[in-house]
C-alpha cells in the first residue's frame, strides 16, 4: 500500500513536472522576459537617480525581492492552472477513487508548483548577475525562505482551484490580492522610508516579511525579525497544509 503511494506520487509529480518543459515558453519565458525588464527598467534607468537604499545600490536591493516575486508566482499559478484544468477535464474523478491518499494528490501537484518556482528563481537569479553583484550572507536563509515560499504559495494555489467553479476565478485572489500584496510588500522601497502610519500599515502585509527575510539571506538587512517570519511562513505551512487536506478528504470543490 506504501509503495503504490509513493507510485501515485512520482507519477503525479513526474507529469506536472514535464508538463512545465513541454510548455516551457509559457511556464518558464514570461517571469525571464518580465523580471529583466524589471531589471532594465526599475533598475538601471531609476536605480541610477534613487542611488542606495541603506547603503546598497538600489539595483541590488531589488533584486532578491524580484527572483522571489517570481519565485511565489510561479509556484502559484502552476498549481492552480494545472489543478483547476483536471477540475475541468473531469480526470480529478479518476484521482478521487484511486488508493492515493489526499496527502499524496496534494504533494504531487504541490511538487509541481515548487519545481516551477524554484526553477524560475534560478533562471531569474542568473539573469541578476548580468545587472547585479549579489553576494550570500546566510546562505540558509536564502534556501529556507526559497523553499517555503514556493511550498506556501502552491498549497495556496491548491485551494484556489478547489474553491474554483470557473476559469474566471482562477485570476481572482492572483490579480485582487496577490499582485497588489507584491507591490506593496517593499520590493522597490524599504519601509523606513514611509511614514510611521503606513509603516504600520506595511506589516500587516505578509510579503513584506518574506521578501524583507530572503534580503536578510544577501545582504544581512531587514525591517523585519528574521526569525519571526519563518516562523510565520512555517505556521502558515501548516495552516493552508491542513486546510487543503480537509477540503479534499471532504470533496470539497472536486466538481464543477
Amino acid at each position: 500500500m506504501i509503495k503504490e503511494q509513493w507510485i501515485g506520487l512520482i507519477t503525479i509529480g513526474r507529469k506536472e513536472v514535464s508538463r512545465i518543459f513541454r510548455i516551457w515558453i509559457q511556464t518558464l519565458l514570461p517571469s525571464v522576459i518580465t523580471i529583466t525588464l524589471y531589471f532594465v527598467i526599475f533598475g538601471s534607468f531609476l536605480g541610477k537617480r534613487i542611488g542606495q537604499i541603506q547603503n546598497i545600490s538600489y539595483l541590488d536591493f531589488i533584486a532578491p525581492g524580484l527572483i522571489l516575486m517570481a519565485v511565489l508566482n510561479n509556484s502559484y499559478y502552476n498549481v492552480v492552472s494545472s489543478f483547476f484544468s483536471a477540475k475541468f477535464g473531469k480526470n480529478v474523478e479518476e484521482l478521487l477513487i484511486s488508493p492515493l491518499s489526499p496527502s499524496m494528490i496534494i504533494l504531487g501537484y504541490v511538487s509541481g508548483g515548487m519545481a516551477r518556482g524554484l526553477i524560475t528563481g534560478i533562471l531569474v537569479t542568473g539573469i541578476s548577475m548580468f545587472f547585479t553583484t549579489l553576494s550570500i550572507y546566510k546562505l540558509w536563509v536564502v534556501i529556507a525562505t526559497l523553499i517555503l515560499t514556493s511550498l506556501v504559495f502552491s498549497i495556496a494555489g491548491f485551494i484556489n482551484a478547489l474553491f474554483s467553479r470557473k476559469f474566471d476565478d482562477v485570476t481572482i485572489v492572483p490579480t485582487f490580492i496577490l499582485t497588489p500584496l507584491i507591490y506593496l510588500g517593499g520590493i522597490f522601497y524599504s519601509i523606513d522610508s514611509l511614514s510611521p502610519f503606513w509603516q504600520t500599515v506595511s506589516k500587516f502585509n505578509p510579503i513584506l516579511y518574506i521578501i524583507n527575510t530572503f534580503r536578510f539571506g544577501f545582504f544581512g538587512i531587514s525591517d523585519i525579525p528574521v526569525m519571526e517570519s519563518l516562523g510565520a511562513l512555517t505556521v502558515a505551512t501548516i495552516i493552508l497544509w491542513v486546510t487543503a487536506h480537509q477540503m479534499l478528504r471532504r470533496g470539497y470543490g472536486t466538481n464543477l
